[in-house]
């Protein structure tokens, strides 16, 4: 795997991040269902690439992936990796008819959701993760789904990061002033998000998905300039914007887990004609611009088989020229303030 990212939280710890992490919500069995054999092969691929960073949470599979994940993880030196789970959902056993995630997660628990970003509801989410996880240690705690994606609305959005501000935070922030984190966050699906909470509490990292890449630039007017300024870091993910960016502009290709609109069909098909004059595939340069900004850590794209995650990492060895990045830019392809210069730190 090319080059290390090492992100040194408020805490001091340090994280050496590797530039293509590992998500694990296809582990959860989203939309289709997995053996716990193709589960641990598709991550032994990752580990294999050469993959060192892995995200999951309580929601992918309603405890499924951690346990899938920590599983395989246990048997692998600690020092060796960087791990990051969620907060604010507890799961609470029900019955098979009303579990969440009918028709999106499949032979999964009986679990319902119960949204906590409290003090307490936090503390309890951590302790319920490590045990699901059994490792020893959790090096990332990220505030999942303070959002409007997720909650509705902005006024839902706004009650949810007042809670946890209020509360969550606080938990967060003795976890890792007591050793037990490395470093906190919260990882959203929208920039606005990561910007406020970025403005009102003293964390280190944001898991934005789907909202800086080839596609989307907005988060370049104020959320990465302030990230930059008080020395946090980003972790991407959704880097193909649900799948848009890999498969291409082809009949009924995803964007934002909706079949795409016309017109992100026409600019994806414009960006995809830059990278064949270049002979380059679109999900290389998908999967390798967010890495170009100096705030970004990691990029995290899913993987449900070994050989997408193998894919997935021989898009991140592909060599990209940098006109390619350039005749983006002069198409009105990509914003003219965005860094298009490599900027991966290798530890040798």
């Amino acid at each position: 795997m090319p080059g290390t990212r090492r992100f040194t939280s408020r805490s001091g710890r340090e994280l050496a991040f590797t530039p293509l992490g590992f998500g694990t919500a296809p582990l959860g069995n989203l939309y289709r269902a997995i053996s716990n054999a193709q589960a641990h092969e598709t991550i032994d691929q990752a580990w294999t690439q050469g993959v060192r960073y892995y995200d999951t949470a309580p929601l992918y599979g309603y405890g499924l992936a951690e346990t899938r994940l920590g599983a395989f993880l246990r048997e692998r030196p600690r020092d060796d990796f960087v791990l990051s789970t969620k907060v604010g959902r507890l799961l609470r056993r029900t019955s098979a008819d009303k579990r969440d995630g009918i028709g999106k997660f499949f032979d999964v628990p009986s679990r319902e959701v119960i949204y906590d970003y409290s003090y307490d509801g936090v503390m309890r989410c951590f302790e319920l993760s490590f045990e699901r996880l059994g490792v020893d240690r959790i090096d990332i705690s990220l505030c999942h789904d303070i959002d409007i994606f997720s909650h509705g609305s902005a006024e839902a959005s706004a009650q949810r990061t007042r809670e946890f501000l209020d509360g969550g935070v606080r938990a967060l922030s003795e976890l890792r002033s007591q050793g037990v984190v490395g470093a906190i966050g919260i990882g959203v699906n929208e920039w606005q998000v990561c910007e406020f909470v970025a403005r009102h509490a003293d964390v280190d990292l944001f898991l934005l998905a789907g909202r800086y890449t080839l596609l989307e630039q907005e988060a370049l007017d104020t959320f990465l300039p302030l990230v930059a300024a008080k020395q946090m870091g980003v972790i991407i993910g959704g880097p193909f914007n649900s799948g848009i960016l890999a498969t291409g502009p082809k009949p009924g290709a995803f964007f934002n887990y909706d079949p795409a609109p016309q017109h992100v069909l026409d600019r994806v098909a414009a960006i995809e004609r830059v990278c064949r004059a270049h002979d380059v595939a679109l999900r290389d340069a998908a999967l390798q611009f967010p890495l170009m900004h100096p705030s970004v850590v990691s990029v995290v794209p899913g993987g449900v088989t070994p050989e997408e995650v193998r894919g997935n990492a021989e898009s991140m060895r592909t060599a990209i020229p940098a006109q390619l990045w350039a005749d983006l830019k002069h198409e009105g392809l990509l914003r003219a303030d965005a860094p298009i210069v490599d900027a991966r730190e290798s530890n040798g």
